[in-house]
């Protein structure tokens, strides 16, 4: 373990030297960062979305970059969360699944801003301190110093102001909170209020500038949402995936097909996500509203993202928590006209460590820090990087066991409980083979079992160090 702080302190050192060498000296941008949660990518359209119309989220895209391939570090929200914030992997900020709490001593993208003069705020679910529900306003804030509309943890759809205060809005006939809509509105459903909050901190961060993130527990579940967004998909032909039922062969032990998921099912969940989404979108547009009338729209660096995906019935699942797609890859936007040309498009493999690196560099922000991730701002810019490995890692929680490397066209995943399940994005992209004794595969197949190898090593994974994943490996090294 002392190894690997000696590494990533020197990492931190010689990316802040970089930056002091290459970076000009230019007006401190605005940073705010905008989460959703459990977010299939599919369901935007600047991601060949076609269901639900997202011409605010598209307009980020559209002025901005595209990641094309971002993935969550670990496909669960406490895990990719920290990993955002942090800028490391889930073994190193210790919070490696849901509801564990960050290290006293964590260090986060706030932190450091807010020793750089930054007023900074967090607005919405944070789930980063342990157990606590709703828990609102944090005592532990990490750099976020405006955090009054925190809360630790749930997927509340009502909230409310009682006497200066939030609550949860849904009650249940003890008084206690729960999930219900119980008649919420404009101005009280969880996504809209919450987007009051927003448009509230940007409207009072006149002089110095600030780092927001907003925190949208939707489109998690429950599938409910507020009229009209309730009804707005009713008659859409919900997509079924071919995957719902695959052969036995093909069900890895890392992601089992669930009975209850059924084409019924996704008839009556989907529309109601798809009312979340386009909610979700809706208020975007008024934050770049917001934003553009008070003259602030291009001095900010906008980012639009996600903790995690949802199956949506793929493979036959719900949810997240395995390397497929529609669980592991996020959308992941970013709007700053300054250094990134409309239009970019980045078809490299990226994951939740790469932020910090990355939007730091093109913020021009010098820190000693040490990060996991890459600085991937080249990328951003336009700009082709040569000798780039196009590889990123991605680990589960404690329950599965697997590591995975990704790259724009292939994922390899290596289990505990399952042989090694290669798949081939371009030519299988609904990813219902495993192509590992594809033997035209088997260079591509050593390099990433090399790569993540070497991952394991440099980053100490302890997953790396579990029998039957570091055999499969060496097996596939021969």
């Amino acid at each position: 373990m002392r190894s690997h702080l000696i590494q990533r302190l020197l990492k931190g050192l010689l990316w802040s030297a970089a930056c002091w060498v290459c970076l000009p000296a230019i007006a401190a941008p605005n940073l705010l960062i905008i989460q959703t949660d459990e977010h299939h990518y599919n369901t935007l359209g600047c991601y060949g979305g076609e269901i639900v119309q997202t011409p605010h989220i598209d307009r980020i895209a559209r002025e901005g970059a595209l990641c094309s391939s971002f993935y969550a570090t670990t496909p669960v929200c406490s895990p990719s969360r920290g990993s955002l914030v942090t800028g490391l992997y889930p073994h190193h900020h210790q919070v490696v699944q849901n509801n564990i709490p960050f290290p006293d001593s964590t260090v986060t993208f706030a932190s450091i801003l807010k020793d750089q003069g930054y007023r900074t705020g967090f607005i919405g679910k944070w789930h980063l301190d342990g157990d606590g529900k709703p828990q609102w306003e944090p005592e532990r804030r990490f750099g976020f110093e405006d955090n009054r509309y925190m809360f630790n943890r749930g997927h509340w759809k009502k909230f409310v102001m009682v006497d200066g205060e939030p609550q949860v809005g849904g009650k249940d006939n003890k008084g206690r909170p729960n999930y219900d809509l119980d008649g919420a509105d404009a101005t009280t459903f969880s996504t809209d209020w919450l987007t009051d909050r927003a448009i509230e901190f940007i409207d009072t961060s006149r002089t110095d500038p600030f780092c927001l993130m907003l925190s949208l527990p939707d489109p998690h579940g429950p599938n409910t949402v507020r009229e009209p967004y309730d009804s707005m998909f009713d008659n859409v032909e919900i997509p079924i995936p071919s995957t719902i039922r695959k052969p036995e062969a093909q069900i890895p032990a890392w992601a089992p097909t669930e009975a209850k998921v059924t084409i019924a099912t996704l008839r009556r969940l989907m529309p109601h996500y798809f009312g979340m989404v386009k909610c979700i979108d809706d208020n975007i547009g008024r934050i770049l509203k917001t934003l553009e009338d008070r003259n602030r729209l291009d001095d900010t660096v906008i980012v639009f993202t996600s903790d995690h995906g949802d199956l949506c019935g793929e493979h036959g699942r719900l949810n997240k928590g395995n390397p497929y797609e529609g669980s592991a890859r996020i959308p992941f936007l970013l709007r700053y006209p300054a250094k990134v040309p409309n239009g970019t498009r980045i078809d490299v493999a990226l994951s939740c460590i790469d932020f910090m690196p990355t939007v730091f560099s093109l913020m021009g922000m010098r820190t000693s820090n040490a990060f996991d991730g890459r600085d991937a701002s080249q990328w951003f810019q336009g700009q082709k990087v040569n000798n780039w490995n196009d590889m990123a890692f991605l680990r589960s929680t404690t329950g599965q066991r697997w590591l995975c490397a990704v790259s724009n066209r292939y994922k390899l995943v290596f289990s505990k409980n399952e042989r090694p399940w290669l798949m081939d994005l371009k030519t299988d992209p609904e990813e219902a083979f495993n192509h590992i004794d594809n033997k035209s595969l088997s260079p591509v197949i050593r390099n990433m079992t090399q790569s993540l190898l070497d991952y394991c090593t440099a980053e100490g994974d302890p997953y790396g160090q579990i029998p039957e994943i570091r055999n499969a490996m060496f097996k596939q090294l021969r």
